[in-house]
């Protein structure tokens, strides 16, 4: 059948079962726009910018699972999708980017509009193509899907010659995709599984450090599996929380820069972590030198080039998290059956010291302003373990990641390798498109929220009923905490109001004048009423303006490039650890 390359383009998202696409228009790109007005599959949502369109996607596969779908012309319609792929590299989310660029004849010429996306992108995409014939679109965006979502998952940009699209071809599918050299992972290899499940058994204090791979591998439940199996204490990082249930006995908290006091002083103290579907990142370890000096590495990745890239690892295992939990879950229980079974009474008697002693909490303001943390800690509870939550970047980001307790998977949606400002709206709009059944809040900070705010026109446009909560602080809250601890309380530009009116901008105007349901709240005791008011509403955005106080800080702390034996619960604290009973000898 002859038809257009636009058309082609089209047809072939129907045919990778593609719903939505968030974008914006532009002269590169317009010509596919004509046939996505025709489509009855395809659902475009038209963004207030392309970052938007590219969080949007993000926020989309985190909730989904699958391909998030972002689309912008050339020129500087592409280089505002670099946020977010670069967001969606770090964090491994599954996109594929569709830019329009100028026409073939005129690629390098400096032409209106014009910029090399392949080339900037390079750093950033798992891989990318720039398509000059139109013969070509099928089998590219076969191949594009094909990537982002298999073997480690992340953004695929395919970037497309106006001529391509206006061009003539002949379209067909299925097609036969051409990926020399991709070869994702396939079953982890046995022996290893067999030397780690012995490390296991022969362990004393071992710990499970599970990442956000996890998640990525739909492993949830054989996580939940093996490690009732083992009887290890659990962690889980920022981008793994919901992976491994809060409540449970097992899990000690995150790890980290403002990991609980118990998560990170386990990895500092064991003798075998057992990583899963996670990369060892700094905010994990502080001090990579000083990182859990005494401690044998399992480490299991998807992607090879993980594997001993931070901290060597001794027992080295490439493969999908799933396939992982499973199959090392048998070679335990092989071990076990031949009566060496692990003893880890003594560990769990020093991690239940530091849980105990250091458990997560915060102090009232002294000037009688509303926490922060006891709104955070309060809409987790009222919102329920069912509720999606999509946080910015930011102190309010890791009061979300503390206190709200996350029971399943796939509730927490966040920017955690390259921290994103500006990340919660549009993600949230995107987790909401695509699991339309879920409460969906966005936590964000007042900060955050004034890059990308933007995007609540087009959910109220188009029917898309997020909720946002507004930690408002007057400041970019967590480099203020910087300069209070380290740059002897000099605020150079990080106060957002500089003495003007309380509200400025007055986020409830703001959000009345884009359609949505603006609250505010003010005090303790308004609170719940506030939240329960917000839930009360489905049928349009709501906003809800919580004016906190400004001097709230993020606890625990390791600061950055020390060690997390330096771990700090409040502001000149540093606990001194009796490491065999768990208990705190003083505090300097």
């Amino acid at each position: 059948m002859t038809t257009t390359g636009a058309q082609a383009l089209v047809r072939a998202l129907e045919h990778l079962d593609v719903d939505v696409v968030f974008g914006i228009p532009g002269g590169a790109i317009l010509p596919a726009y004509d046939p996505l007005f025709d489509s009855k599959k395809v659902r475009h949502l038209l963004v207030r910018h392309e970052q938007g369109a590219g969080h949007a996607a993000t926020g989309y596969a985190q909730a989904t699972g699958r391909v998030g779908v972002c689309m912008a012309t050339s020129g500087p319609g592409a280089t505002n999708l670099v946020t977010p792929i670069a967001d969606a590299y770090m964090d491994s989310v599954p996109i594929v980017a569709i830019t329009g660029q100028v026409p073939s004849a005129a690629i390098g010429t400096d032409a209106f509009q014009e910029a090399d996306i392949c080339g900037i992108t390079i750093p950033i995409t798992k891989h990318n193509f720039l398509v000059q014939n139109a013969d070509d679109i099928p089998r590219v965006m076969a191949e594009a899907f094909h990537i982002a979502a298999t073997g480690r998952p992340g953004p695929v940009l395919v970037d497309i010659a106006k001529d391509a699209l206006q061009a003539a071809t002949t379209f067909n599918w299925p097609v036969e995709m051409d990926v020399p050299g991709y070869r994702p992972a396939a079953r982890p290899h046995g022996k290893q599984l067999r030397e780690a499940a012995r490390a296991i058994v022969d362990a004393k204090r071992p710990v499970l450090y599970a990442g956000g791979g996890v998640l990525k591998a739909r492993a949830a439940q054989e996580l939940h599996a093996f490690a009732e199996l083992v009887g290890a204490p659990v962690i889980t990082t920022l981008m793994a929380r919901g992976a491994f249930p809060d409540s449970h006995p097992q899990h000690l908290g995150m790890p980290g820069m403002h990991g609980s006091v118990a998560a990170v002083t386990a990895l500092q103290k064991c003798d075998l972590i057992i990583a899963i579907g996670t990369r060892f990142d700094d905010r994990v370890t502080g001090k990579l030198s000083t990182f859990a000096p005494g401690a044998a590495v399992i480490h299991a990745d998807i992607d090879p080039a993980e594997i001993s890239k931070n901290r060597v690892a001794d027992i080295p295992i490439v493969g999908d998290a799933r396939d992982v939990l499973t199959d090392l879950a048998a070679a335990v229980r092989a071990e076990i059956a031949e009566g060496r079974t692990p003893d880890y009474a003594a560990w769990w008697r020093q991690c239940d010291g530091w849980r105990r002693t250091y458990p997560l909490g915060y102090d009232e303001p002294a000037d009688g302003s509303l926490a922060p943390q006891y709104v955070v800690e309060r809409l987790g509870r009222i919102a329920g373990p069912d509720t999606v939550f999509v946080a910015g970047v930011g102190q309010h980001q890791m009061w979300a990641s503390q206190f709200v307790s996350y029971e399943k998977p796939y509730t927490w949606i966040n920017s955690g390798g390259l921290g994103t400002m500006g990340f919660a709206v549009p993600a949230a709009m995107g987790a909401k498109v695509g699991r339309p059944d879920a409460l969906v809040w966005a936590i964000d900070g007042d900060g955050c929220f004034q890059m990308t705010n933007q995007e609540l026109t087009t959910c109220a446009i188009e029917g898309i009923p997020i909720k946002v909560a507004v930690i408002n602080n007057g400041s970019l809250g967590m480099v203020r905490q910087w300069q209070t601890l380290f740059y002897e309380g000099r605020y150079s530009n990080t106060d957002l109001k500089r003495d003007r009116p309380q509200y400025l901008p007055d986020f409830v105007k703001l959000a009345d004048a884009m359609g949505c349901v603006g609250l505010r709240c003010e005090s303790a005791g308004d609170v719940d009423a506030t939240i329960e008011k917000a839930m009360s509403i489905d049928d349009a955005p709501v906003v809800v303006d919580f004016v906190v106080g400004k001097d709230a800080m993020v606890w625990p702390m390791v600061a950055a490039g020390t060690s997390n034996d330096d771990i700090k619960v409040a502001r000149d604290t540093a606990p001194d650890f009796d490491y065999e009973m768990g208990e705190v000898v003083s505090e300097s």
